[in-house]
């Protein structure tokens, strides 16, 4: 997506990198950054100039009019044909990456493009590590808190079905409502570090206060009781938290109003939907197996169901 709708209001800088773009090559005022070695450094200067989207490419050269060699590399700069923000841009770095590797597997190519590039590849990568620690860290954590592993996994799946839920109807309101052109690749790692964070707090304040109650008067009055002691606050806290996010809604930048949306929304869904009804009526269908293998999911009390 064009670092230039990140701003969902004019702005002068816009308005500059659009004339730039009329009058010139796109890519002039940011051009494409090429370490290479000294030895190589025409091979390297042929290879970039010939790659489809490079406009110019020339070694950077001291007032003699001689290359720059440092540590035995030069500098080439290379100017792209787009817009150094858009799509077109970033996949000629990438088919500049490759052709470049084909001459000299040590030559670099940075610069502004070559950034965005390695930062949304990094973003997509992070998003496949991190959320699946983040998940399993988490369940560890409910397994000794709860001194179960069936009530654990309950609340981490109803975790990651609000979170998806929450994501698609993002989606369909950035894309379909809001005409958004696309979105930052950080928001969904963010939409997620916040929702669960905030989930899992409601998940702890609930089941834990079910356990104690279950303990006493068995699991399905245990979670109707504890629903009723925790019920309020939960949906309280939630409307609080989402009021709060959405305030940042106001600010015109695109990273800012996604995430204002995705956890705002997503703190109602699950404080007033996934919370208060979706996993107490799990739990209570599931009965006492929910404490599983904990000696509380064997234990005789007085209870309607159990």
């Amino acid at each position: 997506m064009p670092e230039t709708e990140l701003l969902l209001t004019s702005s002068e800088a816009v308005s500059g990198q659009d004339a730039l773009g009329r009058h010139f090559d796109a890519g002039t005022g940011t051009p494409v950054q090429i370490i290479a070695p000294s030895g190589q450094a025409e091979v390297v200067r042929v290879a970039t100039a010939g790659t489809a989207g490079i406009a110019q490419a020339d070694i950077y050269k001291d007032s003699a009019g001689l290359p720059v060699v440092k540590d035995s590399q030069v500098l080439i700069n290379a100017t792209l044909a787009d817009a150094p923000d858009s799509t077109t841009a970033k996949t000629t770095i990438e088919r500049l990456r490759t052709n470049l590797k084909s001459v000299d597997s040590a030559v670099l190519v940075g610069g502004r493009t070559a950034v965005a590039v390695d930062t949304n590849t990094t973003a997509q990568h992070d998003l496949k590590i991190i959320i699946p620690i983040v998940l399993i860290v988490i369940l560890v954590i409910l397994m000794i808190l709860l001194r179960a592993i069936i009530a654990p996994i309950l609340l981490i799946g109803t975790v990651v079905i609000s979170y998806l839920a929450t994501l698609g109807v993002s989606a369909l309101v950035f894309n379909n409502l809001l005409g958004h052109p696309g979105a930052d690749p950080t928001v969904p790692l963010y939409g997620f570090v916040f929702l669960v964070a905030l989930g899992i707090d409601y998940n702890i304040f609930l089941m834990t206060r079910v356990r104690e109650e279950a303990q006493i008067h068995g699991t399905s009055t245990g979670i109707i009781r504890g629903l009723g002691k925790t019920g309020g606050v939960i949906t309280s806290a939630g409307v609080v938290l989402a009021a709060t996010f959405a305030a940042l809604g106001v600010i015109p930048i695109l990273f800012l109003v996604q995430l204002a949306f995705i956890v705002a929304f997503g703190v109602l869904l699950d404080t007033i939907l996934v919370r208060s009804l979706l996993v107490p009526a799990l739990s209570y269908d599931l009965g006492k197996f929910i404490w599983w293998p904990s000696r509380l999911a064997r234990a005789v009390v007085p209870s309607k169901k159990d």
